[in-house]
C-alpha cells in the first residue's frame, strides 16, 4: 500500500511540474495552488476568487488541486511542485521551521480554528472547563496538537482521551459522550441524524491561538517573486469577502463541479457558520481584515507549544510567516 501511495505521489509530483513549465497563456502567468482537502466551503473563497475571474484580473491563471488524506503541502513546496499551499492550522509552517523546509505563511483566511468540543444538549456540560477529568473522543493526530494547549491552559490529564473515530455513531449512542470536531462539519451531521443541536464549545473562543486556512508559498517565491505573492494574497482575499460576506454562487458552482461528494446544503450551512462565529472577520468590518496575522498571536502559539515540549525553546518561531503581504494585525 506505501508503495501505491508513492508511486501516485511521485505522478502527482510529475503532473503539477509539467504545468509549471507550460508557457502561460495570452500572458497570464500559470500559478498552482494545493488544498488540504477535497473542494469545500472551508475554501470557498479561493473557489470564488477563480470562478469569478479574479485571479485572472491580477494576470494570475491559478489551478487548484484538491487535497487528500495524503496529500503533504510542505513537501510539494519544498519540491517546487506548487507555487503557493494551504495551511490547516498554525502547526504546519512552525513544522515547516523545524524541518527547514523554506516556506512561510503569508496570509491567514481563518482567524480562529475551527475545531471544537461537542457535547449532547443533555449534557452537563456547560463550557470546556467543565470538560476536565472527563473522557473526550480525542483523534490522534490532535494529541499533539490542540490538545496540548488544553492540558496547559485547563489542566487536562491523557487519562481523559478516548480514541475517535471517523465514525459519529459512537457519540451518537452515548448521550454523556463529549468528543472533539469541525465547527463546520460534526455538528451539522449531528443535527441531521438526530434533528438536534449538539451543545459546540469553539477552542478558539476559550484562547486557542491557532490560525486557520492559511496560504503557505516558498522562501524563495517571497524573495524572487514578491509581485505574484502580493497579488495572489489579495485576490484571494477578494474572493473571501465575496464568498462569506456576497454572493458564493460562482464559487459553490465551481465546488460542486469539483466534488461529486458536496451538497449546496452542506456549503451553505457552513457559509452560514463561518459568519455566526466570526471565524474569518466580524459583522462590522464584513471582510475588510481577512488574512491579517499578528507577531502576538504567533508568539502566544509558540510558547504554549514549546512549554509544553513540542518545540525547543530556541526555535527561530518568526520563520513561519511574515507579515509584508497583508496589513499589521492587532
Amino acid at each position: 500500500m506505501k508503495k501505491i501511495y508513492f508511486i501516485i505521489f511521485i505522478i502527482f509530483l510529475s503532473s503539477c511540474s509539467e504545468d509549471k513549465d507550460k508557457e502561460s497563456n495570452n500572458g497570464l502567468l500559470k500559478i498552482t495552488f494545493a488544498t488540504d482537502w477535497k473542494a469545500q466551503a472551508e475554501q470557498g473563497g479561493f473557489y470564488q476568487a477563480l470562478a469569478s475571474g479574479k485571479y485572472l484580473k491580477k494576470g494570475l491563471d491559478v489551478k487548484i488541486i484538491q487535497g487528500n488524506a495524503n496529500i503533504n503541502i510542505p513537501r510539494l513546496l519544498a519540491s517546487n511542485s506548487i507555487d503557493f499551499g494551504m495551511g490547516s492550522n498554525s502547526f504546519i509552517p512552525m513544522n515547516m521551521v523545524v524541518n527547514n523546509i523554506p516556506g512561510k505563511a503569508v496570509m491567514a483566511v481563518f482567524q480562529k480554528d475551527p475545531q471544537i468540543i461537542m457535547t449532547h444538549a443533555s449534557n452537563n456540560v456547560e463550557n470546556i472547563e467543565d470538560i476536565m477529568g472527563l473522557p473526550i473522543m480525542i483523534a490522534d493526530a490532535s494529541i499533539g496538537g490542540f490538545w496540548l494547549w488544553l492540558k496547559s491552559k485547563y489542566s487536562f490529564k491523557d487519562n481523559q482521551i478516548r480514541k475517535k473515530t471517523i465514525s459519529l455513531a459512537p457519540f451518537l449512542r452515548d448521550t454523556s459522550s463529549i468528543q472533539q470536531g469541525y465547527l463546520t462539519s460534526e455538528p451539522y451531521l449531528f443535527e441531521q441524524v438526530t434533528g438536534k443541536k449538539p451543545k459546540v464549545f469553539l477552542m478558539a473562543d476559550y484562547g486557542y491561538p491557532s490560525y486557520g486556512a492559511m496560504i503557505l508559498a516558498s522562501n524563495s517565491m517571497i524573495v524572487k517573486d514578491p509581485k505574484i505573492v502580493q497579488d495572489f494574497v489579495d485576490a484571494s482575499i477578494e474572493g473571501w469577502i465575496d464568498y462569506i460576506y456576497g454572493d458564493p454562487t460562482l464559487g459553490n458552482k465551481l465546488i460542486l463541479s469539483e466534488n461529486s461528494e458536496m451538497t449546496e446544503e452542506v456549503l451553505f450551512q457552513a457559509i452560514s457558520k463561518i459568519r455566526e462565529y466570526n471565524m474569518i472577520s466580524n459583522e462590522a468590518s464584513l471582510g475588510n481584515d481577512i488574512g491579517k496575522m499578528s507577531e502576538e498571536k504567533w508568539m502566544n502559539f509558540f510558547n504554549i507549544m514549546s512549554e509544553n515540549g513540542v518545540y525547543d525553546k530556541d526555535l527561530n518561531w518568526r520563520d513561519a510567516y511574515t507579515l509584508d503581504f497583508i496589513e499589521k494585525g492587532n
